[in-house]
């Protein structure tokens, strides 16, 4: 028998879903509860955070402040070394460095014409110094007013320009920040001919200060004022502990959790979603893990007028597809003039490689590492450097980078030409799996090229001998199964 319900109990489960469905709403509307530091700093919560950088592969790198005034040289004496050294080189005082901030009037910079730069050299993120060791900030700081909006003629603020070029072009945008050195300040470290040696600020506390009240705080300005910053880039981490370095990625993990912080906060790379080689410094073989490269184009960082030695396209793009072939980022520095205007010859040389770039990016950009290794090159049997250790043999002819299904050989040089046609063979290396077709990157028909099997089962592809230039060509061989098996 059914009963059917009364008017009173048909209201009253009205009633009950109605305020099942309003505490539905109200826990809706809640936010998310702020992630743990715990969380943050998980297995998941980085590889989440780095995903973004394993694709974009190749960084430009800018080094620009008060030091591209003097550009390597003090009161007619050149000085040694890189061009943002010139403080400390020169051991210049405090009081006379500050000075150059009274002639700094960069009229001719144009973020928009620097973001443009960067896309058109196929560049897939910035990083800029906002303050290097010198101390100077190259943003409007409310911290300190040694910054190029109130210290400088200039009286702007390039950094929020830059930020906001950026955002227009879905450029990733990130600081260089020198935590530790500061030669401003006394108690910053490094310098040691104004101000106590390094040791004593970090036994009296005025390094801690130095931290307390002008690092920590810049930093967080950075990540406050200026949109999403993809990364933080420290640097030369001298008396920085771990509970020192523990402030600053509290600081970054607070402010923004996604932002990634580089190698060289801490001693030994501890800290950091990614560890930085030295500068200039490619691994002779494979590296596991997610790492980059920060390099010159030239010999210098910071703008040096007597330094024009440009790396040529063809020398940027081999380092460029030698890093992403065994696993790393390439962040490419250039030194803008004291005018604002970044060389003209590095100019230059980064678009031949974006030129290139458009090309045979499907080999470069979210490309895995290779799955050989050969050909990078082997350690000398009887050679021996002055450490006595076997010095690293490399090798140039080719690199393999790699996606599911696909291996992308670049080809620098042939050696084995093809009777006496316009043909040479390149000599793949030894892997189990079929081919299934092979192409040139840059062929739109994607014509196949011929593949030769030796009776000892080696495998050549047949490609034209004028692809040995410089610049190197792709060849795209697609395989059965997504990896190799060997």
């Amino acid at each position: 028998m059914i009963k059917h319900a009364s008017p009173f109990h048909s209201f009253r489960l009205l009633l009950v879903a109605l305020a099942g469905f309003a505490l539905g709403a109200s826990l809706a509307a809640q936010p998310p509860a702020a992630p743990s530091a715990a969380d943050l700093e998980s297995p998941a919560a980085r590889e989440a955070r780095v995903q973004w950088f394993r694709q974009a592969k190749f960084g430009l790198f800018i080094h620009w402040g008060l030091y591209s005034i003097p550009a390597g040289d003090w009161k007619g004496e050149r000085s040694p070394g890189i061009g943002e050294w010139v403080m400390n080189r020169m051991q210049i005082p405090v009081t006379e460095y500050a000075k150059l901030a009274g002639g700094f009037n960069p009229i001719y910079f144009d973020a928009e014409a620097w973001v443009q730069m960067a896309e058109d050299a196929g560049m897939k993120y910035i990083v800029i110094t906002s303050k290097h060791h010198d101390g100077f900030a190259m943003y409007h700081s409310k911290v300190s007013p040694y910054n190029i909006y109130d210290a400088t003629p200039f009286h702007r603020d390039p950094i929020k320009e830059l930020s906001e070029a950026c955002a227009r072009h879905h450029m990733p945008f990130g600081f260089y920040y020198s935590q530790s050195q500061d030669w401003h300040e006394p108690g910053g470290m490094g310098n040691n001919w104004d101000f106590p040696s390094n040791g004593e600020k970090s036994k009296s506390g005025a390094y801690d200060r130095y931290i307390r009240e002008k690092a920590v705080p810049q930093v967080k300005e950075l990540l406050s004022n200026y949109g999403p910053v993809c990364l933080m880039w420290f640097d030369t981490p001298q008396e920085m502990t771990r509970e020192r370095g523990q402030v600053f990625i509290d600081a970054v993990r607070s402010l923004q959790p996604n932002t990634l912080i580089d190698g060289r906060l801490l001693p030994g790379g501890s800290g950091g979603d990614y560890q930085s080689t030295g500068d200039n410094a490619i691994p002779p073989e494979g590296k596991d893990g997610d790492w980059e490269v920060p390099a010159t184009i030239n010999q210098t960082w910071g703008f040096r007028k007597d330094d024009t030695n440009w790396k040529s396209p063809g020398e940027i793009i081999f380092k460029l597809v030698d890093i992403a072939s065994k696993g790393g980022n390439y962040l490419l520095n250039v030194g803008p003039m004291p005018t604002g205007i970044i060389p003209q010859g590095s100019q230059n040389n980064l678009r031949s490689v974006g030129r290139w770039l458009k090309v045979n990016g499907e080999a470069v950009y979210g490309a895995g590492r290779s799955p050989f290794g050969d050909e990078f090159g082997d350690y000398a049997a009887k050679l021996r450097d002055r450490g006595g250790k076997a010095p690293f043999l490399p090798r140039t002819d080719w690199r393999c980078t790699t996606k599911p299904g696909k291996l992308y050989f670049t080809i620098f040089h042939l050696t084995e030409r093809v009777g006496s046609s316009n043909d040479a063979y390149f000599n793949l290396p030894a892997f189990k799996n079929a081919i299934k077709t092979a192409y040139l990157l840059g062929d739109p028909q994607k014509t196949p090229l011929e593949v030769k099997t030796r009776e000892d089962g080696s495998r050549s592809l047949v490609v034209s001998r004028f692809i040995n230039d410089t610049m190197g060509a792709v060849a795209v061989v697609e395989i059965a199964g997504d990896a190799v098996g060997h």
